[in-house]
């Protein structure tokens, strides 16, 4: 059993009052691929944005390695900056700088927010939009891509900060039906490779083929979680069969 990367304590949130995530715990071991899926408005992406501290929670805790961001103290910026410095994550729309070439898009970030060389970055950056089939393109601009490919270069970008795990929020919600299989078979070959990845998804074909677990979320609580083969295939709580049947089909 490899040892946890990831491990959320009591993690609590509200808005406006309203509770969106409340008292949630769970680990992601070093290596693994955690799906959360969940109907709408459940809390997923909130758990997912706190994970790196986009959302910053009541209260809780967010421990990556021997980090630990304790949301309670009221972290300063310091301590949030450390946090999201071990994270890259994959936005649902892509975020990229339209005024930016491809490379430049990949690069902005290990050379402006980290400060390294140059050559070296754009070196890496360069192996990196190989990696995900789109060297020809290092010289194109945002708008002249497909949505698929302009989210690949966004897993490109989130891959140059050289980050401890990665994160998705829906990664393929935007997209045209036929553009998804390409940016789930990056992210399939970078759970290969070993990356600790923590996706929020609908592709429940994804989830089952690659999770290590899943993480069932309804109303800003963890329902089930476990292997997919025991969420997806024989899930024991009645609100997650319920969900699968609308998603899937079946129950």
């Amino acid at each position: 059993m490899s040892a946890d990367l990831i491990r959320v304590t009591a993690l609590t949130k509200s808005f406006d009052g309203k509770p969106v995530v409340e008292n949630v715990s769970f680990s992601v071991p070093v290596g693994s691929v955690t799906v959360i899926i969940g109907p709408s408005g459940s809390g997923k992406t909130t758990i997912l944005r706190s994970l790196n501290a986009l959302e910053i929670a009541e209260s809780g805790s967010v421990s990556v390695g021997d980090f630990n961001l304790d949301f309670a103290t009221r972290p300063g910026a310091k301590q949030i900056a450390a946090l999201r410095s071990r994270s890259g994550m994959v936005f649902q729309g892509n975020n990229l700088f339209g005024n930016l070439n491809v490379l430049a898009n990949v690069t902005e970030g290990p050379i402006h927010g980290q400060k390294r060389n140059r050559a070296e970055v754009e070196a890496e950056g360069i192996a990196l939009l190989e990696l995900v089939g789109l060297g020809e393109k290092l010289n194109s601009y945002p708008h002249e891509l497909s949505g698929g490919q302009q989210q690949r270069v966004g897993i490109a970008r989130a891959l140059a900060l050289k980050p401890d795990f990665l994160l998705f929020d829906e990664p393929t919600s935007a997209l045209d039906p036929e553009l998804v299989g390409e940016v789930l078979a990056v992210m399939k070959d970078l759970a290969k490779q070993g990356w600790t990845m923590v996706v929020v998804t609908h592709e429940m074909r994804f989830a089952r083929q690659v999770a290590d677990q899943v993480i069932f979320i309804d109303k800003g609580q963890i329902i089930e979680q476990g292997k997919p083969e025991e969420i997806l295939v024989k899930p024991k709580e009645p609100r997650t069969k319920e969900f699968l049947a609308r998603i899937l089909g079946e129950f």
